[in-house]
């Protein structure tokens, strides 16, 4: 829905909204925000909302601390949780003072590369994300707990699935707040869960996932629950993904679509989906973006670790899902939720218009499960793995052009530092899996 400032400022006084949380992410896409009183929101709204970046994560240092915040007046949503003294939010992009855009804010590093996108006559990238969760109990203190809140599987119901009343919340809650929900139901592990909403342009699937990740949240602690969007909570079960349907459009014509293709697939949608397997084990470091990402990504529990593309199995890392015609899309599945949205998306769109821009060649697909190929099977067909770690990752983000430009200097300079602490700190630790192994041993 379109807002104007001065809907706004109705609907704000109308409703009783006492507080509006200007919401912005950081580099790591943690939610952050300024809350300011309603008196405060017309000054809002004429973009002269200020705030200290120096405290953000990979933002900038102490003598550049100023920016701004530029609300999008379309993010406008009153939270449906709070009855009293309503709060509302308004979803900003960042500005430096002299009113260019930020280029480290990662919303505007999304709208960078979707800008290039319709430079070369694609006016929109429609994403459909497919975010899973874990849902865990908390113990007295409301702390979390390792105790999963039911043992469900694939499509159970209750009274097996425990989560369902949690999950049935979190569905009416997104729906007051405009989405258009798709699907929910448990997941193959116990305690985890998805819910599927309706595709959106580039800009707004990233709002949405955010948004998503904070009423999922919020709505599990009203259960009593602690929802994590951590990649891999659990070893012995399937992580939790976050699937990216996606595909470009000219107007109201999807171009991936060629009905006199074998598989209904234009050369557009061949060339993006070889630009997405030539870079995917650069920008696995920014789809899948911690430590414990790459404990997901192993063969075994259905996470796609192998660069490779099926119309007909989902070993390989792209999926093309069965739906033709203007549902016509590319399933990248290999990333996860604790992605940074905006930069995810962003680098997915870059390796997949370079892939147009160079007319590369798409490989054979794969309609095996690649999961019980030897290694010298993969090796003949040319199957490629993602990174096995973090540090891996993120050697191959630095080394590769493209993704590099997607990101731009501020925003990967930054990042590759931060990525580099997480994983010496990592590296550094001694984990119990180590003195259950070695303590008694040596």
């Amino acid at each position: 829905m379109s807002y104007s400032k001065e809907d706004i400022l109705r609907i704000a006084k109308e409703e009783n909204v006492r507080f509006i949380r200007l919401q912005f992410t950081d580099l790591l896409g943690t939610i952050k925000n300024v809350e300011i009183p309603v008196s405060q929101l017309p000054k809002a709204l004429n973009n002269k909302m200020m705030f200290d970046g120096s405290s953000i994560e990979g933002y900038v240092r102490i003598e550049e601390s100023d920016m701004y915040l530029y609300p999008d007046l379309d993010t406008w949503v009153i939270f449906p949780w709070v009855s009293q003294d309503r709060v509302a939010r308004l979803i900003c992009d960042v500005y430096l003072p002299d009113g260019t855009p930020f280029p480290g804010d990662p919303r505007g590093i999304l709208k960078r590369c979707l800008k290039e996108a319709e430079e070369m006559g694609y006016t929109s990238m429609n994403v459909g994300p497919e975010p899973e969760f874990f849902l865990f109990k908390t113990d007295e203190k409301g702390n979390p707990t390792m105790e999963l809140n039911d043992q469900g599987g694939y499509f159970d119901l209750a009274p097996t699935d425990l989560g369902e009343n949690c999950r049935r919340d979190i569905v009416l809650t997104l729906e007051e707040m405009g989405f258009e929900i798709e699907a929910s139901h448990h997941e193959v592990a116990p305690g985890q869960h998805e819910i599927d909403f309706k595709y959106a342009d580039a800009v707004k699937a990233a709002d949405q996932i955010q948004t998503f990740k904070l009423v999922v949240k919020t709505i599990a602690r009203q259960h009593g629950l602690i929802a994590t969007f951590m990649p891999k909570p659990l070893f012995g079960v399937n992580g939790s993904g976050m699937h990216c349907n996606q595909s470009l459009f000219n107007g109201n014509e999807n171009v991936f679509v060629d009905e006199s293709d074998e598989l209904g697939l234009s050369p557009t949608a061949r060339h993006f989906m070889a630009g997405i397997l030539k870079h995917a084990r650069a920008f696995a470091a920014i789809t899948n973006p911690t430590v414990n990402s790459y404990k997901r990504l192993v063969p075994g529990y259905e996470a796609p670790c192998y660069v490779a593309w099926s119309a007909s199995n989902r070993s390989p890392m792209i999926r093309i899902p069965a739906s033709r015609g203007l549902s016509t899309r590319v399933e990248v599945r290999n990333p996860d939720p604790a992605a940074n949205p905006y930069l995810a998306l962003a680098v997915m769109l870059k390796a997949g218009l370079d892939g147009i821009k160079r007319k590369l060649p798409l490989p054979a697909p794969i309609d095996r499960n690649i999961y019980v190929m030897s290694e010298e099977e993969r090796i003949e067909e040319g199957i490629p793995s993602l990174p096995a770690s973090l540090k891996e990752a993120v050697n191959e983000l630095i080394r590769n052009e493209v993704i590099c430009e997607a990101l731009g200097d501020h925003a990967l300079t930054h990042f590759y530092e931060l990525k580099e602490i997480e994983w010496d700190m990592y590296r550094t630790q001694v984990h119990q899996w180590e003195r259950d192994q070695y303590i008694t041993l040596y």
